[in-house]
């Protein structure tokens, strides 16, 4: 018997303070600016948004925002999203087992940074993870439909087709083979990328002082004025239905990517029981530890985007123990209790590297 079903599904974000966006809509792809070093648009399910501080001429912006929706859009719709059936992703889903697919360079470079963090997180990210993300209902094929949790039959045999180290990847043949029937989705690191090709394209136009934002996921590079201020990133209180800083941190100038994952905008409700889109490939089941959200901070935009969900499913203590290891900045917000009033109350941890970043 199912009760007080409730569905959210919103795109966490990192808001960025005092940026100033007034934009016409006249497009509904794309966001038109009066001021040239900016503009936004649609991609991945999600929105992009770009600002650059450097005065280019007029036709050489436009000639960017081109470039940039030309380069979004072929990443979506003809390699990583599994909601398009001719995608690269879906075709090798389908694919022979245990014969050799070619793959363009975008998608062996995402699977190759995937393969290494599923193996750096003992399987704690694992891009086969999709039968279960349709199991629970969070994928293209909702499997779900009426809101109850999956029984444990088919939890084991969508169980049976999750395992990365299925995933054989040639990197110098530019080709992939599947060992078993697995399925690939990229949705926890393909954003990542994408951020990280569009700053690439930013730099190609020598433009390097630049803030990009593809579904929430960052990179930061330079200054955002002449009078060579930097970019002060805020980290989203986790509160479903709210948008509120928990804490805001500043890039000191440096280039850097910032990812951030989290239980609280995409979930339902069964019987005041919330089952949460990050799923322990492992279990098969979302995550039940206290971490309510994480903040991770790298050189690549891929490599934070696939750690911090990474670290969702680890925990604080093990995702702490892990990132400290290796010096990865990482900023963890974890529940800890209720209020006076019964409003939730968190508590933050971050790593000896993310202390950097902090304002205080």
């Amino acid at each position: 018997m199912i009760g007080n079903l409730r569905r959210v599904s919103l795109t966490l974000f990192v808001i960025l303070l005092a940026l100033g966006f007034f934009a016409s809509r006249e497009d509904p792809e794309v966001t038109v600016y009066s001021d040239p070093s900016r503009f936004d648009g649609f991609t991945m399910g999600t929105t992009y948004s770009v600002q650059f501080a450097a005065k280019v001429p007029p036709d050489v912006a436009v000639a960017l925002e081109k470039d940039t929706a030309r380069l979004l859009g072929k990443l979506d719709k003809e390699i990583f999203s599994t909601y398009v059936r001719s995608s690269e992703i879906s075709r090798l889903s389908q694919s022979s087992l245990d014969a050799p697919v070619q793959i363009s360079t975008e998608m062996a470079e995402v699977l190759q940074e995937a393969l290494k963090v599923a193996a750096e997180t003992d399987g704690a990210f694992d891009v086969t993870i999709a039968p279960l993300v349709n199991l629970w209902g969070f994928g293209p094929q909702r499997n779900n439909a009426d809101g109850a949790a999956p029984s444990q039959s088919s939890l084991r045999e969508a169980l049976d087709r999750v395992d990365y180290r299925a995933l054989v990847l040639d990197m110098s043949a530019l080709t992939l083979a599947r060992t078993s029937d697995v399925e690939i989705d990229l949705s926890a690191i393909a954003k990542g990328y994408a951020v990280d090709r569009v700053a690439e394209l930013l730099e190609a136009y020598e433009i390097h002082d630049f803030f990009v934002e593809v579904g929430g996921e960052l990179r930061i590079s330079g200054h955002k004025d002449e009078s060579k201020r930097g970019w002060v990133p805020a980290i989203e209180a986790p509160l479903s239905g709210l948008s509120q800083i928990y804490e805001i941190f500043l890039s000191r100038g440096d280039s850097i990517a910032v990812a951030g994952s989290g239980d609280y905008r995409n979930y339902f409700e069964v019987d005041g029981v919330r089952y949460s889109h990050e799923i322990d490939p492992r279990s098969g089941r979302p995550v039940e530890n206290t971490l309510a959200a994480v903040t991770v901070i790298d050189e690549s935009a891929m490599r934070a985007d696939a750690l911090a969900t990474a670290y969702m499913i680890m925990g604080v203590e093990a995702a702490k123990q892990t990132a400290d290891a290796v010096g990865q900045a990482a900023y963890f917000i974890v529940r800890s209790g209720l209020g006076a009033s019964g409003e939730p109350r968190f508590e933050a941890q971050h790593t000896e590297a993310f202390a950097r970043y902090l304002v205080r």
